[in-house]
């Protein structure tokens, strides 16, 4: 079932106590009575969500990138990454609504920047949690019939996909690593985040972010997270980054929203604590998952870049894009 969120059973860890999985840092769990205290004080934005019908523009991609990398952003955590020659999807949403029912839940507010049909052929799809705003079983299936990819998850997610009729699913604890064909490698990544697609299986699934590389040029996905010690981690492991896809929405009430959800503050100190070479912000503006508005975390992000030159960062419209050459 859609809302089965499955579980892991496996030997303890140091973010894995036999049951649940936890992050580096301590974190509390948000009660119902937190979540009142959120949905009944809740603050209208100054910019609220305008529905865009139609699509701002026309995407063009490649079959393959094979002299660099090709980023295109789709909508919300999905972004089409080409390296290596191999064509990667993060976390795909093309569904109308983030919600286990077609009816009730986020709707969306930007379509897609591009239609299944028109994508290059999908090798790969990285999952980096199983909340609906990033685990889409509607999108996933589709994307099993049209290319047969490889699903690559957290510890725990293969009941919930095997269920819904997927296959080729490779599970991954942080650290772990899968070669695709051609080469190029998919890492598991620490994130400091939590997992449930019902309130009986709390984290009881990993949640992960990626580097994808090869040996001449490497994208890391956060997935969805907060601050934590990861960051500075992955650049002690992989060095600087060449691209890096960082969330910078649904972050208010901070309140609620910090331990587990970047700001566009975080995101930068993000992007330098990875000795990022360039970034690509995702995760805003297509669902209304917080108190921020349809644009107010890429507002604030664009007002910090104008005070700080060095640093790289891209607020994409869907359908943005990144190119970088091999050096």
């Amino acid at each position: 079932m859609a809302c089965y969120g499955g579980s892991y059973n496996g030997p303890v860890s140091d973010h894995f106590d036999g049951k649940y999985f936890h992050n580096q840092v301590a974190t509390r769990d948000k009660s119902l009575i937190d979540v009142l205290m959120w949905r009944f004080n809740r603050e209208l934005p100054d910019d609220p969500f305008w529905q865009f019908i139609d699509r701002q523009t026309t995407v063009e991609v490649p079959a393959r990138v094979d002299d660099g990398l090709l980023a295109t952003f789709i909508n919300h955590a999905t972004v089409l990454v080409q390296i290596g020659g191999v064509n990667i999807l993060t976390d795909p949403v093309w569904s109308e609504r983030a919600s286990p029912v077609s009816f009730l839940g986020p709707k969306r507010y930007h379509p897609p920047a591009m239609e299944l049909d028109e994508l290059p052929a999908i090798d790969a799809v990285v999952i980096s949690h199983n909340h609906y705003d990033h685990l889409d079983l509607a999108t996933l299936k589709q994307l099993q019939t049209k290319f047969q990819p490889v699903f690559i998850t957290g510890l725990g997610n293969r009941d919930l996909l095997q269920s819904s009729g997927l296959d080729n699913i490779i599970e991954l604890d942080w650290w772990q690593s899968h070669t695709l064909d051609g080469g190029v490698v998919i890492t598991g990544t620490p994130a400091q985040h939590w997992s449930t697609r019902n309130r009986i299986d709390r984290n009881r699934t990993l949640w992960l972010g990626f580097l994808i590389g090869d040996e001449q040029m490497q994208v890391y996905f956060a997935g969805d997270t907060g601050m934590g010690p990861h960051f500075v981690q992955i650049h002690e492991h992989f060095g600087p980054v060449d691209l890096a896809l960082l969330p910078i929405g649904s972050y208010l009430p901070r309140w609620f929203m910090k331990e587990f959800h970047l700001s566009p503050d975080d995101a930068l100190e993000a992007h330098h604590l990875l000795g990022a070479r360039q970034s690509m912000a995702i995760h805003f503006g297509t669902f209304n998952l917080g108190d921020d508005g349809q644009r107010t975390a890429s507002n604030r992000l664009k007002a910090l870049l104008a005070d700080d030159q060095q640093a790289e960062f891209v607020v994409p419209d869907p359908g943005g894009q990144i190119r970088r050459m091999k050096p």
